[in-house]
């Protein structure tokens, strides 16, 4: 079955940027949703930046301006771009997708990636 493996990630000074990356093990039919979310410690999982099917994005306030969601189609890989990270945004970011899956039956599937762990901190 389709997955989404995660990367990037890791350790960053305040101020810093990192780039995560979002690949899905196979050749997806359509996605019509996406988009990136975070838990951070003590707190339940909260949205960052989401594209709806329509194609409008929606980021959240406490990253307006600061990071930005993109997409791949030829890698088949999606990208969460976080610049002027700040420790309040120390959390484990998870990539989701809902895709209608390739092959001789399509599947609607909702699919998360493993989560990769930001930590901002001097």
């Amino acid at each position: 079955q389709v997955q989404l493996v995660q990367s990037g990630g890791g350790l960053v000074q305040p101020g810093g940027s990192l780039r995560l990356a979002c690949a899905a093990s196979e050749t997806i039919f359509a996605i019509y949703r996406m988009g990136w979310y975070r838990q951070r410690p003590g707190k339940e999982r909260e949205p960052v930046a989401v594209v709806t099917g329509g194609g409008v994005t929606n980021y959240a306030d406490f990253v307006k301006g600061r990071f930005t969601i993109s997409r791949n189609n030829d890698e088949n890989t999606m990208y969460l771009q976080m610049d002027n990270l700040q420790p309040e945004d120390t959390a484990v970011y998870y990539c989701n997708q809902g895709v209608v899956t390739s092959g001789p039956v399509h599947k609607s599937l909702e699919l998360w990636g493993q989560g990769t762990p930001v930590t901002v901190s001097s």
